[in-house]
């Protein structure tokens, strides 16, 4: 699909990146210039006399481009609805094993995408925003000249560990796993380097190290006068690049493989971080006093592709020390292991592009008190009509939690959802 644009570009590039001040989730100062940004690109992509400029959609969203090519402008959306029995998230305590919910229905995610670059291909912007829970999630401007020396400022899901790196809408089971919540550092703001270096067969590395607020998403100040400072060092053993992905769709002529390990530390009056912004571990209050609680961290992780499989596994440790009350210390561990395999590579008979998936997962919220151990097991078919860009998926869970190895309560869970990317 093609046709002219010429003027309209620019009205058009005015009302997508919409940032409504009593709406924006993330700080006025972000948004404000964020939105200066897309003023910027409009200006000069009309400037530059692009009567004939196009838009096209090549299935990955629709795409603006001058027709020098110094501006690109993408826009894309995705819609996730869910069936749930019973509705309520993954159990966290006691009490939300023995409340009762029935049959959800539910628009889990929608959201709208817009990236591109100005001036130059590789310097690029994106930005991300959350309609059903009104909140701008990515704002990012990247340099991206050199890929094994990168740049990126703004707002963005920090490279820490692979389950949460893996895009919402490219996961393999509906959910991230039980232990996702409790060691996420989720999406702050700051700066970072990163880049890819290929020294040929296993030299092949990826790293990411960068400098926030730790104050989570939304929040440009730092409360206490502490960073949180993060770095991964990613090895591709087998010589080529493993990314952020889940499921083996392309089917790998060669194995695939990676091993990372990856630390963070901060101080501050937090001690878990979500995509609603910054908050609390349930074994431990907020802190009264800023930068109170020192808080370090490390996740090592793996995962493999080939022929249709895929598996990936992470363990995490996490350690806060409440510096106001005698220097009291939470430890707390968790691992998980996850697989998926489109079955039609050993049995013709199978559906091809059906996948079967199985996860396992566990974490101590304090290793000091042996009273409390959560559990995870899950089962997962998804049917790839379209790659992870549309994709149906059915799923069973069963999480439970152990006291003193006795298990005080468990729940099982059915899942179907359509996710949608366009």
């Amino acid at each position: 699909m093609t046709f002219s644009l010429d003027h309209r570009l620019k009205i058009f590039t005015l009302r997508i990146p919409f940032f409504p001040s009593s709406s924006c989730a993330m700080s006025a100062f972000i948004c404000k210039r964020l939105t200066a940004l897309f003023l910027i690109i409009s200006f000069n992509v009309s400037a530059s006399g692009l009567s004939d400029a196009l838009a096209n959609y090549d299935g990955k969203g629709l795409i603006f481009e001058t027709d020098d090519g110094q501006y690109l402008m993408q826009v894309r959306g995705r819609v996730q609805t869910r069936f749930a029995n019973p509705g309520l998230g993954q159990p966290n305590d006691p009490g939300d094993f023995i409340r009762e919910s029935g049959n959800q229905f539910d628009v889990n995610r929608a959201r709208l995408k817009v990236g591109g670059h100005m001036v130059r291909d590789w310097l690029k912007y994106y930005w991300e925003y959350e309609v059903a829970d009104d909140r701008t999630l990515n704002a990012t401007i990247m340099v991206e000249k050199y890929d094994a020396l990168k740049f990126k400022v703004g707002q963005w899901k920090v490279e820490y560990s692979r389950e949460r790196s893996v895009s919402s809408g490219g996961q393999q089971m509906m959910d991230r796993s039980i232990i996702n919540r409790i060691f996420t550092i989720d999406r702050q703001q700051g700066a970072s380097m990163y880049g890819h270096l290929d020294g040929g067969g296993a030299l092949n590395m990826n790293y990411w190290a960068g400098v926030y607020t730790g104050s989570g998403r939304g929040e440009y100040n730092n409360h206490d006068g502490e960073n949180l400072y993060s770095g991964r060092l990613q090895w591709n053993f087998l010589g080529e690049e493993v990314g952020f992905k889940n499921s083996d769709i392309k089917r790998s002529e060669k194995p695939k493989a990676a091993i990372a390990i990856a630390g963070a530390k901060y101080r501050s009056i937090y001690t878990r971080f979500s995509s609603s912004g910054a908050g609390a571990l349930d074994n431990v209050d907020i802190g009264e006093s800023a930068g109170q609680y020192d808080v370090k961290q490390y996740v090592i992780d793996a995962a493999y592709f080939y022929q249709g499989f895929n598996a990936q596994a992470e363990f995490h440790e996490k350690s806060v020390i409440d510096r106001i009350n005698g220097g009291m210390k939470t430890r707390l561990t968790g691992y998980y292991g996850q697989a998926g395999y489109f079955v039609h590579e050993a049995f013709e008979w199978w559906p091809e592009p059906l996948e079967i998936a199985v996860r396992y997962a566990t974490y101590d919220p304090n290793t000091a008190d042996n009273a409390d151990e959560f559990f995870e097991k899950s089962l997962a078919l998804n049917w790839f009509i379209r790659g992870h860009n549309n994709k149906v998926t059915a799923e069973v869970s069963h999480i439970s939690m152990e006291q003193s190895d006795i298990e005080v309560g468990d729940r099982t869970t059915w899942r179907l959802q359509w996710d949608v990317s366009f």
